[in-house]
């Protein structure tokens, strides 16, 4: 095999199972039609929602948090709005009453800003009560510290990848979900967020963009580099698209340098003819997902 067999079986085996997305359609169906019978009398399993989060990005490699946000009508706004205090939190309770007619045995909580429902297979959903305004962007709850109205702009950040991808030879993504399955093996302290607003500053300028498979040693070599030489004193970058703010959660740039410091010593091995050592290189950034 050769590293473009190496990477392409790699980034196979970080795509979810065909099982696994039937089942999270399913969910989402069903918890778009329980929002749409009780907020829209209509009994569509796919109007007023969106997959957002890592999962509408197209950047996932785990199901432990499938994000979507409901649409529900202005007068809901209008009347939560109006609470002398903490409309916000009425209004979370007042959906996951409603998701508890088709969810009640499994474990739903409403907390701060989403309603999580936790399934036993793992695959669980946090969803986002929200109204749309009129530049397409929503106005959703925040139940904290008193309650408070804050927006999202979840499709401007879906397009702008949508669109880099497309124009790197879905090179973005895949380095997504690279660096994510980096993120799970390494103890990285970056949110999948940040993963996506770093990857897609680093791939615009990256040479080999349009490539493929083939130089993905180097394109994981060179975004290790990238991560490693950020300022450490840099808190927060501008997410594509929506341009929102998009916070460190701690400083990740010790273990990109040991990242790099791997992926050189990988190459070298593949270099030398030494495939074996190479791709057990690999394995210590990327873990078991990559071939041995």
């Amino acid at each position: 095999m050769s590293v473009s067999d190496y990477f392409s079986t790699f980034c196979t085996n970080l795509r979810m199972s065909s099982d696994t997305v039937s089942t999270i359609q399913y969910r989402y169906h069903q918890i778009t039609k329980r929002i749409n019978l009780d907020y829209w009398n209509s009994s569509s399993e796919t109007m007023h929602s969106l997959y957002v989060g890592s999962y509408g990005r197209g950047t996932e490699i785990w199901t432990s948090d499938i994000d979507i946000i409901v649409q529900l009508p202005y007068a809901t706004y209008k009347k939560f709005d109006a609470y002398t205090s903490n409309g916000q939190s009425a209004l979370l309770q007042e959906v996951k009453g409603i998701l508890q007619k088709t969810y009640s045995t499994s474990y739903i909580k409403g907390d701060g800003q989403v309603i999580g429902i936790n399934f036993s297979d793992g695959i669980n959903f946090e969803i986002v009560p929200a109204f749309i305004n009129d530049n397409g962007s929503y106005t959703y709850p925040d139940s904290n510290n008193g309650g408070s109205w804050r927006i999202t702009d979840p499709k401007k950040e879906i397009d702008a990848m949508n669109s880099r991808n497309k124009d790197t030879n879905k090179n973005l993504k895949r380095l997504c979900r690279m660096a994510r399955a980096w993120k799970g093996k390494c103890s990285v302290p970056m949110s999948g967020i940040l993963i996506d607003t770093l990857a897609y500053k680093f791939i615009n300028n990256w040479e080999y963009k349009d490539k493929s498979y083939l130089y993905y040693d180097y394109m994981s070599r060179d975004f290790f580099k990238y991560l490693k030489d950020i300022d450490k004193d840099q808190s927060y970058w501008l997410a594509p698209g929506s341009l929102r703010y998009v916070w460190k959660t701690g400083n990740f740039q010790t273990k990109a340098k040991t990242a790099y410091d791997n992926a050189l010593t990988a190459i070298s091995y593949e270099n030398n003819n030494c495939s074996y050592s190479s791709k057990q290189k690999w394995r210590e950034i990327y873990g078991t997902k990559f071939p041995e």
